[in-house]
């Protein structure tokens, strides 16, 4: 792979991720025909009953009312920017009152279309189809090379050219199969409002097309309701024309340091003198660290006064640059969600507005999560949630089992803490995710010389805990590592090495004094560790008695592990529950087997990918497994969730509270999860209670939706279907005796796995990590 580049496959995601726009003169990904299935639309629909009532909200915007979702080039965030698909998708997926956002542009005979790129190779083939097309013109006095829609008339754009995506971590199968949109065709979609940007108003003029004249001729009969641009002068000049109207001037500020062509004043000279601005402008568009400023850190800065100054003066603030798959600030912890919040619902103001690719998240964040915080979290149950269940802690925020993820679980609203408990040499039983402590500890650069391969615990060499008394493993720190940090998705860097690692006996007395409605205590590698001389299952359930867990009624106890075996030997704790994990993916379950695990689990552990099958990035179908499950009477636990965009399907919006929506409306009991704070935020929520009828709700995603709108040729091959669970993987031979003087014995040189639990060996030659063409990343239903 040395010097290799990753490309990306089609229809997924890049395996290094970079938030890359499409550079001018890259070649495209691919040509397209372009077709039509606007109808299979309707399969997209996630549009609620409207209500008629909706809590009343009192907001800090300068009207009172709650904030618009303006759609940057419709649903941009998933379709090829400013495409009718995109559009209409935005407006069916939002609330009612969305914006379109249409970036216009004019064409050589002076027909207006909307395209955010004044150079159309960034996002559309025309390169391919007008090859000698390209040309060399002066952009606020600088050289800018491409495509310009000065050189071709509209017949020639609207007939021949087709779009792509121009953002690399993006769908890239509807490239080459939607055309340009006409301002008209937007018109024609009946949006609730409009709002046209002007962004180089001069360079047109400069070609002897007035886009001035064009909007005053069009406004009344577009309907036009913003018009916002960079430009000062073109704004003043347009407002006379408009001054009978009620057009909105809107000034879009950019970056502080540039200069405004017209006054030749710096934006940020402009920002100092709001004065001036409302005598032309009753708004102005800003990007959103003009309001929330961010440290070369990637932290939130204390908030300027920018949006209480302006409202003070009668200015209407729009924030820009929101988008569910760009990266901005660790403090949001990749919820989308949290970001919105910051703008429209902190204590202080609230923006007028939110410029976005995902209008469908900013909706939910509207009407679904502004003005919750102090919310009770409703019980969980059949008829309200399902639980929420942390893996190793807040192990999204903080190093995972340290105390410092557990009283940020407890903080955020988790119902069950976990401990996956491994052992030390000295048979200290304590929290880690792993036995090879190189993940999730500072080991690799103090225990070189413990380097081990343990081929009954995993492929590949590791420095293991049961080789490391406890004294040794106090001395190391814990490590933060997000599972897209070379992606560069990194996990809050701050607490890279922060909290310290707890014995089993420390968090359970640590879970005792918190309000948690249980604990799940995870015990895995129990046969291997008998032949070291360690007994898990003794040291786990001695525990649990010294903290009187066994006389325990107030907190739920569930004892995890993919070996019936163990869980077998809690049948004398009659109060404990017993959770068995198939950790590998399964298509279905076979009678006999859902028999067989009901014999000695009260509930199932389930990856993603056995609820959910996946054809590349996109969702194709649901399993019946949850149903199979229930039918047996045991809960049904889903995991592993994370909040980063990457490990998400397209399906799901680039936001992981629609994969909570998901499980939930499935009737899951349970939800595993490194970001406990995401899906108590979605519970606290009114839109969490399917039965109300709200105007706007956060919808689940819709397997095979998305997927009918692609054409297949242009999608990965297709993985042969996941294994059916059978009895055999699911019940494991009777635990071996532990070895007496078995401490410190050198590892096991065998490659027979058959100490492992068939629930987790079960269909490894499937494998499941939809690696297609270099794709690296995990997608929606990658396992844990």
């Amino acid at each position: 792979m040395s010097g290799r580049k990753c490309e990306k496959a089609k229809g997924s995601r890049p395996a290094v991720w970079i938030h890359q726009v499409r550079c001018e003169g890259a070649p495209p990904n691919q040509m397209g025909i372009r077709y039509h299935r606007i109808f299979l639309i309707l399969l997209l629909l996630h549009e609620a009953n409207a209500a008629l009532k909706d809590p009343v909200q009192k907001w800090q915007t300068l009207s009172g009312a709650p904030p618009l979702v303006i759609a940057r080039g419709g649903y941009s965030g998933l379709f090829p920017d400013s495409s009718h698909l995109a559009y209409q998708f935005a407006l069916e997926n939002s609330l009612p009152e969305t914006v379109l956002f249409c970036d216009l542009k004019l064409s050589s005979d002076n027909v207006g279309f909307c395209k955010t790129c004044l150079v159309l190779n960034n996002s559309t083939l025309i390169a391919e189809v007008f090859p000698k097309g390209d040309k060399t013109y002066k952009v606020n006095g600088e050289d800018r090379h491409g495509w310009f829609s000065v050189d071709f008339t509209s017949d020639q754009l609207m007939h021949n050219v087709t779009l792509i995506q121009n953002v690399l971590s993006r769908p890239s199968v509807f490239d080459g199969t939607m055309g340009m949109s006409l301002v008209d065709d937007v018109v024609g979609l009946q949006p609730p409002q409009l709002w046209i940007n002007v962004q180089y108003a001069q360079f047109f003029l400069d070609h002897k097309l007035n886009i001035e004249e064009y909007i005053s001729s069009k406004a009344k009969e577009f309907g036009i309701n913003y018009v916002s641009s960079p430009e000062v002068g073109f704004l003043k000049s347009l407002g006379v024309k408009l001054r009978k109207s009620n057009v909105k001037l809107v000034l879009r500020f950019l970056d502080e340091q540039l200069i405004e062509p017209s006054t030749k004043q710096s934006y940020g000279a402009i920002l100092k003198d709001l004065k001036s601005v409302k005598t032309f402008a009753s708004g102005i568009l800003v990007p959103k660290t003009y309001i929330w400023p961010v440290n070369k850190d990637h932290y939130l800065q204390p908030a300027t006064n920018l949006v209480k100054d302006a409202h003070d003066l009668g200015l209407e603030v729009y924030a820009y640059k929101f988008a569910n798959d760009i990266f901005s600030s660790y403090n949001y912890s990749y919820d989308p969600s949290a970001e919105y919040l910051q703008f429209i619902d902190n204590s202080d103001f609230s923006v007028d507005g939110v410029l976005t690719d995902f209008p469908s998240t900013a909706s939910g964040a509207i009407a679904c999560l502004a003005h919750t915080k102090g919310n009770p979290l409703p019980p969980p149950g059949n008829d309200t949630r399902p639980l929420i269940i942390t893996h190793n802690g807040a192990s999204g925020i903080f190093p995972g089992g340290t105390d410092l993820a557990y009283r940020q679980a407890v903080e955020d609203g988790a119902d069950i803490i976990d401990c996956s408990v491994q052992m030390s040499k000295d048979a200290v039983p304590f929290c880690l995710d792993s036995p090879d402590i190189t993940k999730g500890t500072t080991a690799a650069t103090m225990f070189l010389t413990k380097v081990a391969t343990v081929n009954e615990i995993q492929k590949g060499s590791g420095i293991f805990s049961f080789d490391l008394s406890w004294s040794e493993i106090q001395t190391l720190k814990p490590d933060l590592v997000g599972p897209f940090s070379q992606q560069g998705l990194k996990r809050n860097p701050a607490a890279k090495n922060s909290g310290k690692l707890m014995t089993l006996a420390d968090f359970l007395a640590f879970s005792k004094s918190s309000n948690v409605s249980g604990i799940l205590v995870d015990i895995r590698n129990a046969p291997y560790l008998a032949t070291r001389g360690i007994g898990i299952v003794d040291a786990v359930s001695s525990a649990l008695i010294n903290a009187s867990y066994d006389k325990e009624t107030r907190q739920q106890v569930l004892i995890a592990s993919d070996d019936s075996a163990v869980l077998g030997a809690f049948n004398k704790f009659p109060g404990f529950k017993r959770v068995l994990q198939i950790g590998n993916v399964i298509s279905d379950a076979s009678n006999q087997s859902v028999e067989e695990v009901a014999k000695f689990a009260d509930a199932v552990s389930i990856s993603r990918g056995s609820v959910v099958q996946a054809h590349g990035s996109f969702l194709v179908q649901f399993t019946n497994v949850i149903d199979k499950m229930h039918t047996a009477n045991l809960s049904v636990y889903v995991g592993l969730l994370k909040d980063e965009f990457m490990n998400l399907g397209f399906d799901f919006l680039a936001n992981p509270m629609v994969e909570i929506v998901t499980y939930s409306s499935l009737m899951v009991d349970g939800i595993v999860t490194e970001f406990p704070a995401t899906a108590a935020e979605y519970f606290r929520s009114p839109c969490s209670d399917f039965s109300k009828n709200l105007t706007y709700t956060i919808m689940p995603a819709k397997p095979g939706s998305l997927l009918s709108l692609t054409d297949p040729s242009v999608l990965p091959p297709a993985e042969g279907p996941a294994p059916v669970l059978e009895p055999a993987d699911v019940v494991d031979p009777p635990l071996p005796a532990v070895t007496v003087g078995g401490h410190g014995a050198a590892p096991s040189p065998s490659n027979d796995s058959s100490t492992k639990s068939g629930a987790t060996a079960v269909g490894a030659s499937s494998g499941f990590c939809l690696l297609v063409a270099g794709l690296a990343a995990l997608l929606a239903v990658s396992t844990r």
